[in-house]
């Protein structure tokens, strides 16, 4: 059994150290972890082959790629603008002030 370039015997001593470091109730956690890391990247992977040789097969077949632009959805609802009238600011004048003025 040789495993990324590692025999029976290294396996098993590597299951050992990890076994003390973690404990047993870690283990399957940690082992359940690492499987759904290595299912993800492998249907990554399988994913990426097979868009990988469809685009192969089309420019083999000498289909052109398309490609087509999307407008986004504000420019295709762009409001008419129309000129508005100018504003003027509005003044408060205080009761403070009015008694102090007049």
């Amino acid at each position: 059994m040789n495993v990324f370039g590692i025999g029976l015997p290294e396996m098993l001593l590597i299951m050992a150290i990890a076994l003390l470091v973690f404990g047993p109730k870690k283990l399957p956690e940690i082992g359940r972890s690492m499987g759904k890391a290595i299912r993800g990247f492998q249907d990554a992977s399988k994913e990426f082959e097979s868009e990988f040789k469809r685009q192969a097969d089309m420019l083999e077949n000498d289909k052109p790629l398309e490609a087509t632009l999307e407008t986004p959805q504000s420019a295709r609802t762009t409001p008419q603008l129309t000129q508005a009238d100018p504003i003027e600011p509005e003044v408060e004048v205080s009761a403070a002030n009015s008694e102090t003025t007049g």
